[in-house]
């Protein structure tokens, strides 16, 4: 046992500083290809897309050198019984778990607040012309729609993409940037746009309690108008006996206001001529800060025109 508990105790200390090596070198090549991008929108995608991912990766390393190094702890006690080897183990493994866990969360709730802010001022930092070196000027949302053609401005209606244009003033040049939009639309496989929404669904078959029904959802291009259909499985209806009220039970007057098992918010906006916008949210935070920004102002002077 001692025998082993040396040959063990050498490999721990040597994969411990290891992987804090590893860690800090994921973390250094982060920093070194980001720096080697040039212009602030590649930065920006970079950083959006591949960011939290490295920065998980270092944590895996971080704590697999934790798992390492807590595995050398108490070697005298350890060496008087296997069990007291393995109860180290596990709690090693534990807090190992533990590390990644909490990484996890911190970079899912915690930093995409940060990440943001770093963010904005990527997307918002002054664009310079390459070919003379002039300050571009960022146009507004009604100044902008000049130069987007028609499938862009399509996209940017069912707020699935945002275009940035910057303008050379003195040159006329322009430089057109493409941002992920606050509500989600698929790739239409005609036309390439990302405008492709549900439209409506039709129940082919109801579902019963012995057996599955069928639904069909039906998806609209709003560019180039093509209509996909799509078939999906409803699950079985439920019996009496499965909604039977236990102690446990508890009710909730305002399920929205909980945001609870909310899957999908749907609103409508009518006109006065009749005309209909209708707009999904995958929660209910999305759906009442696009109330907040939507431009009813802008809405109305188009049904006055």
């Amino acid at each position: 046992m001692r025998d082993f508990l040396n040959v063990w105790n050498q490999a721990m200390f040597m994969l411990a500083p290891v992987m804090l090596g590893l860690s800090v070198l994921i973390y250094i090549f982060y920093k070194i290809r980001l720096s080697s991008l040039k212009t602030p929108k590649e930065k920006y995608d970079y950083i959006s897309n591949k960011e939290s991912k490295f920065f998980m990766a270092s944590h895996i390393a971080i704590a697999l050198a934790i798992v390492f190094l807590f595995n050398t702890y108490k070697d005298d006690a350890v060496a008087l019984s296997v069990v007291w080897f393995f109860i180290r183990l596990f709690i090693a493994v534990c807090i190992g778990t533990l590390h990644v866990y909490v990484a996890h969360l911190v970079l899912k709730y915690y930093y995409p607040a940060k990440q943001h802010k770093k963010l904005e001022i990527l997307r918002y930092m002054p664009r310079i012309n390459p070919k003379n070196g002039n300050k571009m000027k960022l146009l507004g949302e009604d100044e902008e729609d000049a130069y987007l053609d028609e499938g862009m401005q399509a996209e940017e209606d069912v707020f699935s993409v945002d275009y940035d244009v910057w303008i050379d003033v003195e040159t006329g040049d322009t430089q057109i940037e493409k941002y992920e939009g606050r509500l989600h639309a698929m790739k239409c496989d005609r036309c390439g746009f990302h405008t492709l929404k549900l439209d409506k669904e039709e129940i082919l078959k109801e579902a019963t309690e012995h057996e599955n029904g069928e639904i069909q959802k039906e998806y609209k291009c709003t560019y180039c108008k093509r209509i996909k259909r799509k078939t999906v499985k409803l699950s079985k209806k439920k019996s009496e006996s499965d909604f039977a009220v236990s102690d446990k039970t508890r009710f909730v007057d305002d399920p929205l206001g909980l945001d609870i098992r909310v899957a999908l918010v749907k609103m409508e906006i009518h006109s006065n001529k009749g005309e209909k916008r209708e707009f999904e949210f995958n929660n209910l935070k999305n759906a009442q800060n696009f109330l907040k920004e939507f431009d009813f102002a802008k809405l109305k002077k188009e049904e006055d025109s």
